[in-house]
């Protein structure tokens, strides 16, 4: 139930565009999954995408809401502490055994030092228990909170939750994606990928979301929006 980290696959770091790395991920999964577990997954975006689901999340302009979450340490932390000192760009992902969440905070980890920098937070937030989140962290040495969103309430505020079909359901019991185990509830839903900038007033200056996890926005790219925000 997770995703190799660069230590173990023996690479010391990956810093190709992360649209190569995903590029290989999915020639992987092409060669490797069973095609009736990929289609199940294909159905799954194109729902999504047909209900045009991404328009209805939060976007630029819109006020981000507060919120107050336990990190990967149990530790409680705010999103005005994390505004405190400029804008925050903030990570929704799936959790630990997505190896396209993996690859986005291994990617982002390489420029979580520029963000810093450029006089910015950076966080992820998952709907993952606790637990599941301090595995992440430990395991992929992220520079970064990873915050625990437990039922998925904040994302429901930023209109990212979606409820997981049950052919998905299935097929996650099958592949050992236990959701109520890793996420510690019943609901079986999970977030669309979704990264933010959002400035210190709380007012959101970037935004990408998207209903395929297997897309997400080139950290360069979100750093370039940060510095360029004015």
């Amino acid at each position: 139930m997770k995703w190799r980290s660069l230590q173990e696959s023996g690479s010391n770091g990956d810093t190709r565009p992360l649209r190569q790395i995903f590029a290989e991920r999915k020639e992987a999964i092409a060669k490797y999954v069973p095609p009736d577990v990929q289609a199940i997954h294909a159905r799954t975006i194109a729902v999504l995408k047909a209900q045009n689901f991404a328009a209805g999340a939060l976007g630029v302009g819109a006020k981000a809401p507060a919120f107050t979450l336990p990190d990967h340490n149990g530790k409680s932390v705010t999103s005005t502490d994390l505004l405190a000192k400029g804008r925050l760009v903030l990570l929704f992902i799936r959790g630990r055994w997505c190896p396209f969440c993996v690859g986005q905070m291994e990617a982002m980890n390489y420029v979580a030092a520029q963000i810093a920098a450029a006089g910015a937070a950076l966080a992820a937030i998952s709907p993952q228990t606790e637990k599941q989140a301090y595995f992440m962290h430990d395991q992929h040495k992220l520079a970064f909170p990873l915050l625990v969103d437990a039922r998925n309430e904040v994302a429901h505020q930023f209109g990212l939750v979606y409820r997981a079909s049950r052919e998905q359901q299935d097929l996650y019991r099958r592949t050992f994606v236990n959701l109520p185990l890793v996420n510690g509830d019943d609901s079986w839903t999970l977030p669309v990928p979704a990264t933010y900038i959002v400035d210190r007033d709380g007012t959101i200056l970037f935004a990408a979301v998207n209903e395929d996890y297997t897309e997400r926005p080139e950290p360069l790219e979100v750093l370039s929006k940060l510095e360029g925000a004015g």
